[in-house]
C-alpha cells in the first residue's frame, strides 16, 4: 500500500487511503458530498501548517478537545476539516479566531506515539468554506468540535495562457529543488509527472519556505490561473536567494581553501627555520617552551605528557582554540616548582623565639609544634603529619600558622574553605574546554614557588557538599601521607608529589569537620584567652600596631591601663582579641583626628574619656541584680565563639499544673526542663512543697536572650536549681553558676565544653562554678590562672548543688583562703591542683558529644 501511494504521488495523482488503525473492520468509507453543497464536518484547528488536496502530512495533535474529535473520526471513519487558527497562542479559538478556508482531509493512519503525542497521517481531499462552527446541545457527553462547511471547487479553463504558466511554474519548481541543497530526489520526480495545474500548485505549495500565512493565501485561491502566477513569483524569489546563497557558500568555500593553503606554507617556514637553526625549534616560541620545561626538572611521566602536547602545539595552528589552551598547559607544567624546595630550618630555640614574638600565652600549643619540628629534626623523612587548629574565632588560628613556616623557614600559602561547594576547585576541571584550569591546591603551589611550603587550609568546617561533589572527599587524597606523594589534578593528568607539604587546618567547630577528613589531622584545640591575656596580648601587640596604623607613636600616646582593663570587662566579651582590637583602634583614630585638629601633644587615654569615644559601656555585671530574687540561677553555655553565662527565669501563677517555657528552647532543653520538674515534684515532701501546689500553680520558665536558640542538656542542674530556689522562696547565690545534665534518679551527669565554660564564667566575673563529678579531669584542661583564681565545687546529685547554691555566700576572706587551698565542703566535693582526680561508675563518662555540635549549645 505504502508502494501504490508513492508511485501515485509520482504520477501526481492523489495516493489511495490507507485504513486507519482505530477504524472498525468492515466499515465503509464515508460519501463525500458534492461541492457547494452545505455539509456538517468534524473541525480541527491546527496552528503554523496548511494541508493542500493531495498532499499527505503528518498532524501532531495535543489538544483535548481535538484528541477526541480525531479520534471520533477513527472510530467511525469519516473526513476531517483541517483550518488554520490566525493566532496560534490562542488555546480554545473560536469563529473569529480561524480563517475562513481550509481542507476536507482523510486520517490514513493513526497513532500514539512512546511520549504520549498524537500523531494522525492525513490526506488533502478538497478545499471547503467554514460557516460556523456547531455546539453541541447542553447535557450531551463531550464529543468532537464539529462545523457546517461549503465545499469549493477549483475553477480552471482549458487555455494557452494557463497551459504555457504551468510549463514555466513547473521548470522554475525543479530549478528551485535542484538549488536546494538536500532536496529528495522523490519530489523532483513527483513534480517532474504532475499534469494538473491545480494539484502542481498545492504541491509546490507546500514545500515552498514561506510564511504560512502566504501558504494560507494560496490555499483561499480558487482561480487555478491565479494561483499559478502567484507561485510562479514566489519561486523566483525564492530562486533568487538560493542562488545568492550558493555563491555565499562558494566564497565561503575559497576562504577556508586559501587558510589551509596559509597553514601549509607557514608549515613548511617553519621546517626551513628548524634547518636553518641548526637544531629542532632553537630560538623560536616552541625553543622557549622547551627550554623552560627543562629548566622545571618533570618527573619522567610529567616529561613524557609534556613532550607530547609540545610535538601536538608545533603542527597546529595558531589561530585555533586549541593552540592557546595547549600552550596554557604546557605554561603551567613549567611554571609548577617539580624540583623546587626550600631548606627547613629546625632550630627550636629560634623557632621558639619566633613563637613568642608572634602570640603572647598559648603554651600548650607552642609546647606542639615545637615538639614536630624536633621530630622532623631527628628523622626528616619520617612521617609528615597534618595539624589541625581548633578554636574560637580570634585566638590566632590563621597567624599560627604563618609563625610556623617563619620559624621553619618555609613559605607560606592559604586558601579559604569557606563555602567552597565544587569537588573541582580541588582538583582542578578536565582540558575539555577552553575556561579549564588547575584546582586550587596546584594553583597554591604554584604561587609559593616550592613544593614543600607551609599550606593553610582555613576554615574547614565551613565546607558544603552539592550536586557538583564533595570537596572534603577530593581533599581526603590531598592530606593522607600515603596517598599524596601521587597526588592527580584533573587539569595536569600527572602526578604531583605534595608529601613533603606541611599542611595545617583551622576550624571553630571540631565536629562540623566530616570524620574522615578529621582522621587525617592532629588535633590542637586552642582556648579562648582569660582576662589578663587579653590585657597583656593588647599592651604587647595590639596597642602599639593601631598607634602605628593611625600614625601615632607611644610617646605621644598613652593608655592608661585601668582603662585598658575597662575596655577588656565593659566593651568586649569574646574569647579571641578581634573585637579588643577594633575598640583599640576606634580609640586611635579618635587621638588621631584630635591630633590633626589641635598641635599634637601628649595624650592619656583614661577610663573617664572611654564613654566619650567608645560610647556607654556594652557589658555590665548583671549577675547580682538577675539573683536578687528566688527563681533565678545562673547556668554556663558552649558557643562556636566560646563560653558565657545564660540564666534560667521561673515563677509560679495560679493554675491548672502547666509547664510553659520561653526563650527559643531546643527539644532537649525542653525535655531537660520537663525533668527537672518532675524531680521537683518526686521531692516535694522533703523540699517542704505543699503537695497541692502543683495541681493549683502553674509554673512558667524563661531564659532571657529568647532570640538565640538555646539546647542541649547541660542546663538541667540550673533548670532545677531554678524551681527549687522558687518554690522555697530562697535565693541563689550570686557568684555561683553551675552546669550538669540531670537524672530522674537526681544523679548529676557529665557534660562537655568544661574548659570554655569556666573561662566564661571567669570572664564574666564568677568565682564559683558548680561541675559535675565525672567532668573532674576536664579541669586538666583550663590555665593554671584561671584556676588559681576560682573554686570549682563537684556534684554528685542535684542535692549538692541545692546545699551550696541556696546557701549563704562565704566572705571574700574566705574565698581567698580556699581557692589557695581547696577544700570539700558540704556542697560536694572540690578539685584542686594537688587532689587525684576519682573516678566513678567504673571509668570516665563519655563527653556530651550532641551538645559540642549545636552552635548555640547552652
Amino acid at each position: 500500500m505504502k508502494r501504490a501511494r508513492e508511485s501515485a504521488l509520482k504520477r501526481g495523482e492523489a495516493p489511495t487511503p490507507v485504513a486507519p488503525d482505530l477504524a472498525p473492520e468492515g466499515a465503509s468509507p464515508p460519501a463525500v458530498p458534492k461541492a457547494s453543497e452545505p455539509d456538517t464536518i468534524l473541525l480541527v484547528p491546527v496552528r503554523n501548517m496548511v494541508l493542500f488536496p493531495t498532499v499527505v502530512l503528518p498532524v501532531v495533535v495535543s489538544r483535548p478537545r481535538s484528541v477526541v474529535t480525531v479520534q471520533e473520526a477513527v472510530q467511525k471513519p469519516q473526513q476531517i476539516g483541517l483550518i488554520l487558527q490566525r493566532d496560534e497562542s490562542v488555546e480554545d479559538p473560536q469563529r473569529a479566531d480561524l480563517y475562513d478556508v481550509g481542507t476536507v482531509a482523510e486520517i490514513v493512519r493513526y497513532l500514539t506515539a512512546p511520549d504520549g503525542k498524537h500523531h494522525a497521517i492525513c490526506q488533502g481531499q478538497q478545499r471547503f468554506r467554514l460557516l460556523e462552527i456547531l455546539e453541541p446541545p447542553a447535557g450531551e457527553p463531550a464529543r468532537g468540535l464539529r462545523a457546517r462547511i461549503e465545499r469549493l471547487e477549483e475553477k480552471a479553463g482549458e487555455t494557452k495562457k494557463l497551459e504555457a504558466r504551468f510549463v514555466a511554474v513547473k521548470q522554475q519548481a525543479q530549478e528551485v529543488l535542484q538549488l536546494s541543497p538536500g532536496a529528495p530526489d522523490d519530489l523532483v520526480n513527483a513534480v517532474a509527472n504532475i499534469a494538473a495545474p491545480g494539484n502542481l500548485c498545492d504541491m509546490v505549495g507546500t514545500f515552498l519556505d514561506i510564511p504560512v500565512a502566504e501558504k494560507q493565501e494560496l490555499l483561499e485561491t480558487l482561480d487555478v490561473e491565479k494561483r499559478l502566477e502567484k507561485v510562479g513569483a514566489k519561486l523566483a524569489r525564492l530562486a533568487q536567494v538560493l542562488q545568492l546563497s550558493e555563491k555565499i557558500r562558494n566564497e565561503t568555500k575559497g576562504t577556508l581553501d586559501k587558510a589551509q593553503r596559509e597553514y601549509f606554507l607557514r608549515e613548511q617556514l617553519r621546517q626551513i627555520q628548524k634547518e636553518l637553526a641548526g637544531e629542532e625549534g632553537e630560538g623560536g616560541e616552541l625553543g622557549t617552551l622547551k627550554a623552560a620545561l627543562d629548566k622545571a626538572r618533570l618527573p619522567p611521566d610529567a616529561r613524557k605528557e609534556a613532550d607530547r602536547e609540545l610535538g601536538r602545539l608545533a603542527r597546529m595552528n595558531e589561530a585555533s582554540s586549541e593552540y592557546s589552551t595547549t600552550r596554557t598547559y604546557l605554561d603551567v607544567l613549567s611554571e609548577l616548582p617539580w624540583a623546587e624546595t626550600t631548606e627547613d630550618n629546625l632550630d627550636l630555640a629560634r623557632a621558639r623565639r619566633v613563637l613568642d614574638e608572634d602570640h603572647f600565652g598559648l603554651e600548650k600549643v607552642k609546647r606542639l609544634i615545637l615538639e614536630y619540628m624536633a621530630v622532623r629534626k631527628l628523622k626528616p623523612d619520617g612521617r609528615r603529619a597534618n595539624l589541625c587548629l581548633v578554636g574560637p574565632p580570634g585566638v590566632g588560628k590563621t597567624s599560627l600558622g604563618q609563625s610556623i613556616a617563619r620559624a621553619m623557614g618555609r613559605q607560606f600559602v592559604r586558601i579559604s574553605l569557606g563555602g567552597v561547594h565544587d569537588e573541582a576547585e580541588i582538583r582542578g576541571h578536565r582540558r575539555t574546554y577552553v575556561g579549564a584550569m588547575p584546582g586550587t591546591i596546584i594553583t597554591s603551589i604554584k604561587k609559593a614557588g616550592s613544593a614543600n611550603p607551609v599550606f593553610m587550609l582555613d576554615e574547614m568546617d565551613k565546607l558544603s557538599r552539592s550536586f557538583q561533589g564533595d570537596p572534603s572527599a577530593a581533599l581526603l587524597e590531598v592530606l593522607d601521607p600515603e596517598q599524596n606523594k601521587h597526588f592527580r589534578d584533573n587539569y595536569l593528568s600527572v602526578t604531583f608529589d605534595l608529601s613533603q607539604v606541611l599542611f595545617i587546618g583551622t576550624a571553630n567547630v571540631l565536629e562540623d569537620i566530616p570524620w574522615p577528613l578529621r582522621d587525617r589531622f592532629e588535633i590542637i584545640e586552642l582556648p579562648g584567652y582569660t582576662r589578663a591575656e587579653k590585657i597583656a596580648i593588647a599592651e604587647k601587640y595590639l596597642w602599639p600596631r593601631q598607634l602605628a596604623e593611625a600614625g601615632l607613636s607611644s610617646r605621644t600616646t598613652r593608655l592608661e591601663k585601668r582603662a585598658l582593663q575597662r575596655i577588656v570587662s565593659a566593651y568586649t566579651r569574646e574569647a579571641g582579641v578581634r573585637a579588643l582590637d577594633r575598640q583599640l583602634a576606634a580609640i586611635a583614630r579618635f587621638v588621631a583626628a584630635q591630633t590633626v585638629d589641635t598641635k599634637p601633644q601628649r595624650r592619656t587615654i583614661r577610663v573617664k574619656d572611654l564613654d566619650a569615644i567608645l560610647g556607654h559601656p556594652r557589658f555590665e555585671d548583671e549577675v547580682e541584680n538577675r539573683t536578687s530574687v528566688p527563681g533565678v540561677a545562673t547556668g554556663l553555655a558552649w558557643t562556636p565563639v566560646g563560653g558565657g553565662i545564660l540564666f534560667v527565669e521561673a515563677t509560679s501563677m495560679p493554675g491548672k499544673g502547666k509547664l510553659l517555657l520561653t526563650g527559643q528552647l531546643g527539644e532537649v532543653m525542653r525535655e531537660s526542663a520537663q525533668a527537672a520538674l518532675s524531680l521537683v515534684r518526686s521531692r516535694a515532701e522533703k523540699l517542704g512543697i505543699a503537695p497541692d501546689f502543683f495541681e493549683t500553680h502553674d509554673l512558667h520558665v524563661h531564659l532571657p536572650s529568647g532570640a538565640i536558640p538555646k539546647d542541649g542538656p547541660s542546663a538541667g542542674v540550673t533548670l532545677y536549681t531554678a524551681l527549687v530556689s522558687l518554690l522555697i522562696g530562697k535565693t541563689v547565690r550570686s557568684d555561683v553558676a553551675m552546669t550538669g545534665e540531670i537524672s530522674l534518679r537526681g544523679l548529676v551527669l557529665p557534660v562537655g565544653g568544661i574548659k570554655e565554660k569556666v573561662l566564661g564564667a571567669h570572664q564574666a566575673g564568677l568565682r564559683h562554678v558548680l561541675l559535675p563529678e565525672r567532668n573532674r579531669i576536664d579541669l586538666d584542661d583550663v590555665p593554671e590562672s584561671t584556676k588559681k583564681d576560682m573554686t570549682f565545687t563537684l556534684l554528685e546529685t542535684v542535692d549538692d548543688a541545692t546545699r551550696f547554691a541556696l546557701s549563704a555566700p562565704t566572705p571574700a576572706r574566705s574565698r581567698r583562703k580556699s581557692a589557695a587551698k581547696p577544700k570539700a565542703k558540704a556542697g560536694g566535693k572540690r578539685s584542686g591542683p594537688a587532689k587525684k582526680p576519682r573516678r566513678t561508675g567504673g571509668g570516665r563518662a563519655p563527653r556530651d558529644s550532641g551538645e559540642r555540635r549545636n552552635r548555640n549549645q547552652k
